[in-house]
């Protein structure tokens, strides 16, 4: 894992250098073992190296052709470039490194970048520059792990691995109006904005191509459609996922360095280190304890280690080792308010202290389906199909009367999803109505609109609900959330993550699976269940879902709200007409009583702590003096949703079914 940073087209070679030098120093966290520089005289390409393999300087990027006319700085992970290249040498190419990077080069000349792409897996997110060609490649990988992101500026295209590696270099400057809006939304920016305006994000899957004509984008993959193993029966699929899934594992331990697993009490982790104990590898599992708290996974983690005869250590947190406000804006370049980002970071720095690679259940529940919500809304389908077509309309015209309250509200959600379909998921939950009702926003978002909550109402997307969700949930929350926090947690403390649930042919295999099986009797990601079931017996297969999560809206009405008051009394985002402080003062100390505060409030201190860092303030509270983290706790943002049915969809267009 790197930082990745560079500058083509037309500029000035003195102000160029200096220009992505400071991006490349922006970028240390994430590669602290290293740095280098490239000149040619369109094109500038900087990198900060995390030395995962091969760790003697011919690892050093940028990685150059003997030539020069080749160059590629790299961040991530190619877990075929042993067979690729295998296949390279046979045509006659000669290696001089034990990297992956190098077979980004000579791929490249043998097969070109579409056909490169095409061949590697892992996660990725490059630059490849062509001198003989005056072309630049930014790519990046199919679920968009890795962050990439550039900007047009004065006749060239500056990029980097974080949008704020480009504001400091002065590519960027103005926050994006729509992207504040959406941060207020979800808590996070997706992949379609970026917080400042003039940065884009490379969307998963695609390559950017630059040439003295312009840029062009291009998507390379996309996950199969449901359904392609329909004729494959339950068990059948979950030996074929056994077998990719220990597959996937055993690419995931490649590595120079000492890799290390993370082990909860939960079946994903617990899997993991199963495969890790079917490969007898020599890797250290990791449980990251809470002394004391309820919600303590060690005697789960410690029964699972026991079980297979793994090495296995406890990394206990002391209260004093909980992040705060300062370690959150620090690592995420973005405003980002996922509470359980302040729970990864502490993990991150506990692992980091004994391995640099860790192997991790990510992504299980994303593509096997293990939350609620997958089976709220596959019942919801289930059901739309069922009811006659004018049913759509007879509901518009009883639902605003439909009481709210109680076991009523979630049927009436139901039916909003069964008539719907995602235009009544999309809109589905707190956000900018929340602001609206209060007062909260400035004048620069008084007519502030949120895209997602415009999307039309229609009973035929509520016949292919799943599929249509699964699509925009991967491209929204997954990647602007899940792979944001992991990555954004790992990488500062100069921590390599691997997840095995994200290798490409088990998703792909996953993805197609039908969703009678994946939530087989209205069981959660019953085919890892099954897995578990099998091979660590019914303790790990029938456990309850977990999450390391933080209570800030407990904290923000206890030992927070006299710091958030004292800075609302002097709001940077007031100043600046984003939010009005005086009814979020109003708002605060109203809740306070009740011990919680809706998570709007964590989301304006969140943005409030970010803008000031931006400055070059840093927050004065938050950070080295929080309680142990309390794990299973009502925390918005977290990975895990709702066990429930989302509250009535409302605040939305009117619905057209």
């Amino acid at each position: 894992m790197c930082g990745i940073a560079g500058l083509v087209g037309n500029f000035e070679q003195r102000r160029g250098v200096a220009a992505v030098a400071t991006m490349v120093s922006a970028l240390a966290h994430r590669g602290p073992d290293g740095e280098g520089l490239e000149v040619w005289s369109s094109a500038i390409l900087g990198h900060r190296r995390l030395s995962i393999l091969d760790l003697s300087g011919l690892g050093r990027q940028p990685m150059l052709s003997p030539d020069r006319k080749t160059a590629v700085v790299f961040n991530g992970a190619i877990y075929n470039f042993r067979e690729l290249r295998a296949e390279l040498e046979n045509s006659g190419y000669r290696f001089l490194t034990q990297t992956d990077t190098e077979v980004l080069i000579h791929g490249h000349d043998a097969w070109g970048i579409d056909g490169l792409v095409a061949k590697i897996r892992g996660m990725f997110a490059f630059a490849l520059w062509d001198e003989f060609r005056q072309k630049l490649f930014l790519v990046r990988d199919r679920l968009g792990v890795k962050p990439l992101i550039y900007a047009n500026h004065n006749g060239s295209l500056a990029f980097a691995s974080s949008v704020r590696a480009l504001r400091l270099a002065g590519f960027v400057d103005d926050l994006d109006q729509d992207a504040v809006t959406e941060y207020l939304e979800f808590g996070y920016v997706t992949d379609d904005r970026s917080i400042y305006q003039g940065a884009r994000k490379i969307p998963a899957a695609t390559i950017v191509e630059w040439s003295n004509q312009g840029v062009t984008s291009r998507q390379y993959w996309k996950p199969p459609s449901i359904e392609l193993s329909k004729k494959l029966a339950f068990e059948e699929v979950t030996e074929e996922a056994e077998r990719l899934f220990v597959r996937a594992v055993e690419r995931r331990l490649q590595a120079d360095v000492r890799v290390g697993a993370l082990l909860s009490g939960g079946v994903d982790s617990s899997l993991v280190c199963w495969a890790i104990a079917q490969l007898r590898s020599d890797i250290a599992a990791f449980t990251v304890g809470t002394p004391g708290d309820v919600g303590d996974e060690t005697s789960d983690a410690r029964a699972t280690a026991t079980f297979l005869g793994i090495d296995h250590h406890i990394l206990n947190l002391s209260p004093d080792e909980t992040p705060g406000l300062t370690e959150l804006v620090s690592a995420y370049a973005e405003p980002f308010a996922c509470a359980s980002a302040l729970g990864m970071l502490a993990v991150s720095q506990a692992v980091k202290r004994e391995a640099t690679v860790l192997v991790t259940g990510d992504g299980g529940d994303d593509v096997f389906l293990g939350y609620p919500e997958h089976r709220n809304l596959w019942f919801a389908q289930k059901f739309a199909r069922s009811i006659p077509a004018g049913a759509g309309r007879l509901w518009l015209g009883l639902r605003e009367s439909f009481p709210r309250r109680t076991l009523l509200k979630r049927l009436g959600s139901f039916v909003d999803y069964s008539i719907g379909g995602l235009g009544a998921v999309a809109c589905a939950h707190d956000g900018l109505p929340v602001y609206q009702k209060y007062g909260l926003l400035g004048e620069r978002l008084a007519q502030a609109r949120i895209s997602q909550r415009e999307l039309p109402w229609s009973t035929e997307s509520a016949r292919n609900l799943m599929e249509e969700f699964l699509e925009y949930d991967r491209k929204t929350r997954f990647v602007g959330e899940y792979m944001t926090k992991v990555d954004g947690a790992t990488m500062y403390h100069g921590l390599e993550a691997r997840s095995p649930f994200l290798d490409q042919e088990l998703w792909e295999f996953a993805a197609s699976i039908p969703i009678s099986l994946r939530l087989r009797h209205g069981g959660l990601k019953s085919v890892l269940r099954n897995i578990a079931r099998r091979k660590l017996g019914e303790r790990v297969a029938t456990g309850p879902k977990r999450g390391f999560s933080i209570p800030v809206e407990r904290w923000l009405a206890g030992r927070w709200r006299a710091k958030m008051a004292g800075l609302l009394r002097d709001s940077v985002l007031d100043r600046e007409g984003w939010i009005r402080a005086a009814p979020a003062l109003k708002l605060l100390n109203e809740v306070s009583p009740k011990g919680t505060a809706p998570s709007q409030l964590w989301y304006i201190l969140v943005l409030e702590s970010w803008l000031r860092f931006e400055k070059g303030e840093k927050p004065s509270f938050g950070s080295g003096h929080a309680r142990t983290p309390e794990v299973g706790q009502p925390v918005s943002a977290s990975k895990t949703p709702n066990a429930s049915f989302p509250p009535a969809a409302t605040d939305c267009l009117s619905p057209q079914p």
